[in-house]
């Protein structure tokens, strides 16, 4: 993972900013038929994964979805394995075979994302239920949408933690939109945290655009699943700018205000967090990963594709 420093603002900063560089550079080279796989983009949504992250270490074991680039990259994954795997290349983290949905990489402990929603989370609970057994002093974080906790996968799990008393920190992404159904037309009762709650576990709301208490309640979640304490549920208010899956914006359905939108991107996450910076540490935080992605994009257009034998490989555990 990057190398620590002392300010948590320009770590936070370093991380979103490579999240957003990356998709943006995917946005610009979706059209040329070079990315093989559907992509599911983070812009807007990166401090989630960039707050929770920076409080993680390089064995703690993270679950995600199937927009996962941001917690790929914000858990320190290799960026140009990682556009190599987008554009189905040998050198990719999973030899051009998982693509964008399906993202893994055991060298950083980010398990492999799933287009089926919710199915992460109770594989994420097995995970916390082996380390305990392990007596690992390492956790398991598992990311998720606010859309996977209609789901009874999400509701055995949390019942599950919560009696075994698991190393886990459940955290719920909530950009409003499962693809284009709003929460409140899907969401009965008081709330996500009162169905936590009545697991038995602690579970906290973290508003928008305020990306530094996120981070530090992030941390607090975390160290409390770390001293033994059993799981944790943060639900982490954000919002996507594009369409749920593609590069393009999706204004055109009308399934959202506009004006709901646009009052988003003028709360920029990046922007807030950047903000807190000199200008001199920020331009060269923006020269370090700008160089970065673009020796990842190098990278993948230069790696070639598999052989074609290789369909037969990884196929079955040895």
């Amino acid at each position: 993972m990057e190398e620590r420093t002392n300010n948590p603002a320009a770590r936070l900063y370093r991380s979103m900013y490579l999240i957003r560089r990356v998709e943006e550079e995917i946005i610009r080279l979706y059209p040329t038929d070079k990315i093989k796989s559907p992509v599911h983009l983070s812009i807007g949504q990166e401090a989630v994964s960039a707050a929770v992250c920076d409080h993680l270490d390089k064995s703690d074991v993270v679950f995600g979805t199937y927009r996962g680039h941001a917690l790929y990259l914000a858990k320190g994954g290799d960026v140009p394995r990682m556009m190599a795997e987008l554009y189905g290349k040998v050198d990719g983290c999973a030899r051009g075979k998982a693509g964008s949905m399906h993202l893994v990489d055991p060298e950083v402990n980010m398990m492999g994302t799933s287009a089926v929603v919710a199915t992460g989370i109770s594989n994420a609970v097995g995970a916390a239920l082996a380390l305990k057994m392990q007596r690992s002093k390492a956790i398991v974080v598992c990311f998720f949408g606010e859309g996977a906790t209609d789901e009874g996968a999400w509701h055995e799990s949390m019942n599950f933690a919560s009696l075994r008393k698991l190393p886990i920190l459940f955290v719920c992404e909530n950009n409003f939109y499962a693809i284009y159904s709003h929460v409140k037309d899907r969401l009965a009762g008081p709330g996500l945290g009162a169905r936590s709650r009545a697991y038995g576990i602690e579970a906290e709301l973290i508003e928008d655009h305020v990306p530094m208490t996120l981070h530090e309640r992030a941390g607090a979640a975390v160290a409390a699943v770390r001293r033994g304490e059993g799981p944790r549920f943060i639900e982490c208010m954000t919002y996507r700018w594009r369409d749920h899956v593609g590069p393009t914006e999706d204004r055109v359905h009308k399934y959202r205000p506009d004006a709901e939108l646009d009052a988003k991107i003028e709360g920029d996450n990046l922007r807030i967090v950047g903000d807190l910076l000199s200008a001199d540490l920020r331009r060269s935080i923006e020269d370090a990963e700008e160089k970065r992605v673009a020796e990842a994009i190098a990278f993948a257009e230069a790696s070639t594709f598999p052989e074609d034998k290789e369909i037969h490989d990884h196929v079955f555990a040895s």
